[in-house]
This record gives structure tokens, sequence and C-alpha cells, in this order.
């Protein structure tokens, strides 16, 4: 049986890219990525709808976003969709939808870039308390 969890968004950066680093020493770099839907409502109205993804990056993926990447860049995200789910301070179960990214292009004015991709699979995993919005 095949499976397959792969996400393909371009957006522009809502805030700037946050480095953080696992107890092991791997960097990990989060950053939010806004992407937009223009429609048309029945009545002629034209409109906007923004999505919002939590995007983390790893190993050198991860210091180059943190490197070259702010607040406004558009940029191409591919990766894997993961669900965390943790109790908040309430006691009541939250969950966050991210992106861990696999592939990230730069698609600003100056080029296209390529960062180097991520690997494949981590072989450590990225627990919650390790990242930076929670």
């Amino acid at each position: 049986m095949a499976w397959l969890n792969k996400i393909m968004v371009i957006g522009n950066l809502g805030t700037d890219p946050e480095m953080r680093f696992t107890p092991s020493g791997t960097p990990v770099t989060t950053f939010r990525l806004a992407t937009n839907r223009f429609f048309t409502t029945p009545q002629g109205e034209r409109k906007r709808e923004t999505e919002w993804f939590d995007v983390i990056a790893r190993d050198k993926q991860a210091e180059s976003c943190n490197q070259f990447l702010s607040k406004g860049q558009r940029v191409y995200v591919e990766g894997r969709l993961r669900t965390r789910s943790w109790e908040g301070q309430d006691g009541k179960t939250r969950f966050r939808v991210e992106i861990h990214a696999s592939r990230v292009i730069f698609l600003d004015r100056r080029g296209v870039s390529v960062l180097p991709e991520g690997e494949a699979e981590a072989e450590e995993e990225i627990e919650p308390q390790d990242l930076p919005f929670e």
C-alpha cells in the first residue's frame, strides 16, 4: 500500500525566522508563511482569504533560512504535514499542524535561490518544548 504526505505552498513570510537548537545541537528554524486565495462572491465582491502555516526547517536548511530570509519575502516550501498535540495550561488539548520543510526556494526579486534540501526523515524527533512557537 502506498502512502503520501506532501505539501507545496508559495507565500510570504509573516514573521522573521527564529532559529533554536535541539538538546543535541541540531539547528531548527521556524517561521510563519501566509498564502492568499482571491475569489469573487456571487454578489460580485472581490475577496481575499489568507491561510497561515507554521514551517519548520532543520540542519543546513535551517541555518540558510535563518540567515537569508526575513518577514515579507516570498518563498516556495515543500515538505510534509505533521500534527502536534499538547495539553494547554487550561487543561485543554491543543493541536497544531506544521510543515516540516524538505525544500525551500527563495522567490524574491533578486532571483530564485534553492536552499539545500532537508533530510528525507529526521533521525531525531523534535519535541514540542524544543519549538519556539507554542
